[in-house]
């Protein structure tokens, strides 16, 4: 089986692009098996600057069947907007949404400031993402990448997280234990990626580490973050057809999705 390289990975519908550097990665599937592949991971990602205490995470890992089976049944069906939002858009959702923007009032005005992203966007996307951090999933984050990364149908990808969740744990934000999220490895309460979650998260609440799952500030700030970074526009609509609307794509390539944000933002903004 070729050996494979980490290139730019196509990241599905939760999230966006990231460039990682070109790297030489382990072959997916050796005659040796998962544990062969485990190991062939961590001599390259110790070439690439890996402490050996990240490395550890890795340590009596197992592939989970589970990961494997959900990744091969994710139902893909179409639906109208009206049906996708009346699901999602809910009236509870959006009175709850409210009730964040008025409990965090500050905590929003300082993340706008810094990142010219309001409050409105940044509710309906956490709660769409997760009800508000309710809904986090508790699968190893770890196990989860390892296994998608073994699997030849997306290595690339995956390797790709597997070596960011690495370096998540390398810099000291979350320990492998703490990273515990959705079945496709996704973290915290607005569900990044582990790419994204290098590239993008902030320590907006000052304690020295970036935690998307437990700290609030982190979270909202985290979020502003990634749409500053492509390209969000301080005080512009976001509405279909605007610039920042464009944007929202970026989060999640649905149209249906990047109507429901915008859709969800107004309703959360009005009275």
């Amino acid at each position: 089986m070729r050996r494979l390289f980490v290139t730019l990975a196509a990241i599905p519908a939760a999230l966006s692009l990231l460039a990682a550097a070109p790297a030489r990665a382990a072959q997916c599937q050796p005659p040796n098996g998962f544990s062969g592949f485990i190991a062939q991971f961590k001599g390259e990602a110790a070439r690439l600057g890996v402490s050996p205490r990240a490395l550890a995470a890795l340590d009596g890992v197992t592939e989970d069947k589970r990961v494997l089976s959900l990744d091969r049944n994710q139902q893909h069906f179409r639906v109208s907007f009206e049906e996708f939002a009346r699901k999602r858009v809910t009236a509870g959702r959006v009175n709850k949404g409210k009730a964040m923007l008025r409990k965090y009032a500050n905590l929003f005005a300082a993340v706008e400031q810094r990142y010219g992203v309001p409050g409105p966007v940044i509710v309906a996307i956490w709660g769409m993402e997760t009800d508000y951090g309710a809904v986090l999933g508790n699968m190893s984050s770890v196990r989860s990448l390892a296994t998608l990364a073994h699997d030849c149908r997306r290595t690339e990808m995956f390797q790709n997280e597997l070596l960011s969740a690495l370096r998540i744990i390398d810099r000291g934000d979350m320990t492998s234990d703490q990273m515990r999220g959705a079945w496709a490895g996704e973290l915290g309460q607005t569900q990044f990626l582990a790419s994204n979650y290098v590239r993008f998260a902030v320590d907006f609440d000052g304690n020295g580490r970036r935690d998307l799952i437990r700290s609030v500030p982190d979270v909202l700030a985290s979020t502003a973050n990634y749409l500053k970074a492509y390209g969000w526009r301080r005080g512009q609509p976001w509405t279909e057809g605007s610039a920042n609307f464009a944007v929202l794509r970026q989060w999640n390539k649905s149209q249906n999705y990047q109507r429901a944000i915008a859709l969800f933002a107004t309703r959360v903004s009005e009275g």
